[in-house]
This record gives structure tokens, C-alpha cells and sequence, in this order.
């Protein structure tokens, strides 16, 4: 049986690396949780030499991702991938709908809750930039133009953002359970 891959994807702060995280110590049957950052983050130097620029390599790398997933065991029936990446990028990756099913949610906040998160609460205000900014506005836009499932966390805690990530992977447990 085809594998669901759930993406999770935002800008940085918008709390799916945390959402992931706490999904995954719930241990739930059937499902696994991994994060895209895991297999090494290049530098910017690296990326534009080896693959001509971040979003090439943001493209390499997510296929990369998808292709370990789908090579996962039939006890896995969702893997959660927690990935600043691209929607379409996703959706048209090969196997997309035939030997895996391909699933996207967006996290989503307001700006001032994701600069408080980067800058105070994580300690990275080099990612508070106006090129993230526009990466959010981006993202929000193509979840919008795909009908794709946005988690709002601006005001939700941690436990109410996992309940409402838990939710949409019990559904893909359940819609990609074999035949009896």
C-alpha cells in the first residue's frame, strides 16, 4: 500500500518543527515524524555551488526526503516530514499520487508572533527578515491557491496546534489503512 507523506511546512516560527516534535512523542501507530533540516543545511556558498542556489537545493533536498519516505516499512502509513518547502514542489515530485500520496498543511502566523519567537524565545533574529517575511506571504498565497489545510497558530499553544496536527494524521492514518 502507498505510503501518505504529510509535509508540514511554514515559514521559520511559525511552530511546525514543535507541532512535529510533540506529534512525535505521542508515538501514535502507524505514523513517523522527521525533519527536513535532519540530513544537513549546506551554506549559502555550498548551495549556490553544488546546486546553483537555495531554492535548488530546497527542491534537491525535498525530493530527497520524499524519496527516503516512500522507501520506509508497511508499518508506516504517514510520515510526517516537517519542511520549510515549497507546496508545488511536493504535489509534482515523482510517485506524487501513485506509489505515495502526497499531503500538505501549511503553519501559518502573524509576523509580530514569528519575529517574538525568532528573536526572543529561539535567540535567531537573523531569520526575522523581510526575505522570511516574504517566504510566509508566499506560502500562505500558494496554500490558498491549492485548497491546502492551514494551521493558524498565532494564538494557539503548543497543545492546541499538536491536537490540530494529530487530527489531520489520524485522518490520513485512517484514509490510507489497508483493505481488510
Amino acid at each position: 500500500m502507498p505510503i501518505a507523506i504529510l509535509v508540514v511546512t511554514g515559514a521559520s516560527g511559525a511552530g511546525k518543527t514543535s507541532a512535529v516534535s510533540a506529534l512525535a512523542s505521542l508515538e501514535l501507530p502507524g505514523v513517523r515524524c522527521f525533519h527536513f533540516d535532519a540530513i544537513g543545511v549546506p551554506t549559502p556558498e555550498v548551495m549556490h555551488r553544488d546546486y546553483g542556489g537555495p531554492e535548488e537545493w530546497q527542491a534537491w533536498a525535498t525530493r530527497e526526503w520524499l524519496g527516503r519516505l516512500t522507501d520506509l516499512d508497511g508499518s508506516v502509513r504517514v510520515a510526517v516530514l516537517d519542511a520549510q518547502t515549497r507546496p508545488a514542489t511536493v504535489l509534482t515530485a515523482a510517485g506524487a499520487g501513485t506509489t505515495w500520496h502526497p499531503h500538505v498543511v501549511l503553519f501559518d502566523c502573524a509576523h509580530a508572533v514569528r519575529s517574538r519567537r525568532l528573536c526572543e524565545d529561539r535567540g535567531q533574529p537573523e531569520l526575522d527578515t523581510e526575505q522570511m517575511i516574504s517566504w510566509a506571504h508566499y506560502l500562505r498565497d500558494q496554500a490558498i491557491a491549492l485548497n491546502l489545510p492551514i494551521i493558524e497558530t498565532t494564538y494557539a499553544n503548543l497543545a492546541e496546534v499538536t491536537h490540530r496536527l494529530r487530527a489531520l494524521v489520524e485522518t490520513l492514518v485512517t484514509s490510507n489503512a489497508p483493505a481488510p
